[in-house]
């Protein structure tokens, strides 16, 4: 995969063709920090992983504790090893540079207290959405159910800070753990804390994403004894040891709902093949709203919107079913051309509008109130401008804004969308988009 900065959008007509839906990043970096739960010498092998940075980042993180990851061909299998022991100590480098990078390391937290007993975790990275520190105090007050014993401690990489764990005794305790909120990454975190821990766990107001059931189907296949993934109270019979898997991920609906998106702004046909319309209920009926047909077909899903401005909706993010936060920005830069006022309300990750100054740049009018957008529909939008991704779901909207412009735009650190995306740029070219990698100056 060749490295991107910017790229080039221009103004594009009517998209045509077929676009093939990969699996799901927020599923498969789970996989990979769940496969740390079997015994030594263990063999998983995931299947339908996305060749993005994300992964490659996570793999290089599992290298780094002591784990072996082939990837020989990315359009196979990922091959993961587990060795006698991993290291839990993710502090020092080249593990804590690469925890810095992506956020989701945090699922690392419950396997590796699960299975070693102990956790040294710098604070992770990964998007930043314009509002500051991501905190994970739910994932800490859930393990501290299961006995864990957690503390946070200064002087980590950069001064920041490193989240320190122990458990006493060696094994985790089966507990009834209560969720303030449907959170993904805690939900996952104690779930995959509590399939080796003594007794029985309940996680109630857990998060019910399809990444959960992707992820517990998984754990049942490794041998755990799961019930109830997918709704909002899972039950967990923790077991002794786990073993060697095999399992395809599923498919991501994100990337589907960004394609979804694509056509609703400037029309067409296209198949998805490989999605799943199960997983984007909501999205199907928003679109809906605004004239776009979108219906499950053999292999995948279906959509058709017939060209020029589309119907107004209002959408508004909660967790599953409802609107995924990061389908949101990709909705907005295609409701930004739309006839009429729509509103969107961000209830998920507030604050998360920093893409909305960029679309204000290409002629946008979108008026922001707190976690609130009222984005009043311009007749066309302006290019012959540069703007600025600054995470993964942004830079897609950046790219949906510059097909509907009058003149091709400049999309400046494009390189966020290698961490979420395979191919985006090929496959939007495929189905007749304008859209090409700007190559780099030459030196001097």
């Amino acid at each position: 995969m060749v490295a991107v900065s910017t790229l080039v959008v221009s103004p594009s007509g009517p998209l045509d063709g077929v676009v093939r839906i990969g699996g799901a990043k927020n599923s498969a970096l789970k996989l990979m920090a769940a496969s740390v739960l079997a015994g030594a010498g263990h063999v998983h092998t995931l299947r339908n992983v996305p060749d993005i940075d994300d992964v490659n980042t996570m793999s290089d993180l599992l290298r780094s504790i002591g784990c072996r990851v082939e990837w020989p061909d990315p359009t196979g299998a990922l091959v993961l090893t587990r060795p006698d022991r991993v290291a839990a100590d993710l502090s020092e480098p080249p593990a804590a540079g690469l925890v810095g990078a992506i956020r989701a390391s945090t699922a690392l937290l419950g396997p590796l207290l699960a299975r070693e007993g102990e956790v040294r975790l710098p604070a992770p990275g990964g998007d930043d959405f314009g509002r500051g520190a991501r905190p994970i105090s739910m994932h800490t007050d859930a393990l501290e159910r299961l006995g864990a014993e957690l503390r946070l401690e200064s002087g980590g990489p950069g001064g920041g800070t490193v989240v320190v764990g122990r458990v006493p005794g060696g094994r985790l305790r089966g507990a009834d753990v209560r969720l303030p909120y449907p959170s993904v990454g805690a939900t996952e975190n104690v779930l995959m804390a509590a399939v080796l821990a003594e007794g029985r766990t309940t996680i109630t107001n857990a998060a019910q994403e399809p990444e959960i059931a992707d992820l517990a189907a998984m754990l049942n296949r490794m041998g755990a004894h799961v019930l109830g993934a997918g709704s909002r109270r899972i039950e967990v019979t923790g077991v002794p040891m786990l073993r060697s898997v095999e399992h395809e991920v599923v498919p991501d609906r994100i990337e589907a709902a960004t394609y979804l998106a694509s056509v609703a702004a400037v029309g067409g046909e296209v198949q998805l093949a490989g999605a799943d319309h199960r997983h984007l209920g909501v999205i199907i009926e928003r679109l809906g709203d605004t004239g776009t047909r979108v219906a499950p077909a053999l292999g995948g899903v279906w959509v058709q919107a017939p060209p020029g401005r589309r119907g107004r909706t209002d959408l508004q993010t909660l967790p599953y079913p409802g609107l995924a936060t990061d389908q949101l920005p990709m909705l907005v830069a295609a409701l930004v051309t739309a006839e009429g006022t729509s509103y969107a309300t961000e209830n998920v990750q507030p604050g998360r509008f920093a893409y909305v100054p960029e679309l204000h740049r290409m002629g946008g009018d979108i008026a922001e109130h707190g976690h609130h957008l009222a984005i009043r529909g311009v007749e066309r939008l302006r290019g012959g401008t540069t703007v600025r991704a600054t995470d993964i779901r942004a830079g897609a909207a950046l790219v949906i804004a510059g097909l509907q412009a009058d003149e091709p735009t400049r999309v400046e650190g494009a390189g966020h969308l290698e961490r979420g995306y395979a191919d985006l740029v090929d496959q939007l070219v495929g189905v007749g988009a304008r859209v090409r990698v700007e190559e780099p100056a030459p030196p001097g």
